[in-house]
């Protein structure tokens, strides 16, 4: 499968909590699933949490050509 560039800009919640109102984020992904999971990955380890922490991202993925 061809990986697709998607980014991100909106906010992070950490326990339904917003911790950071507009992050920025960047990823290669082959799906907008797995571009999200690394995404969350991304934002975890830059706010060093445990990689089994939960953060949601709710705005919506930009997919680049």
């Amino acid at each position: 499968m061809n990986k697709r560039f998607y980014y991100y800009s909106g906010p992070v919640y950490y326990f339904e909590k917003c911790v950071i109102e507009k992050w920025i984020g960047k990823t290669e992904a082959v799906s907008e699933k797995q571009a999200k999971n690394n995404l969350a990955y991304k934002v975890k380890k830059e706010l060093g949490l445990n990689p089994n922490t939960v953060v949601t991202l709710p705005g919506k993925l930009e997919a680049a050509n």
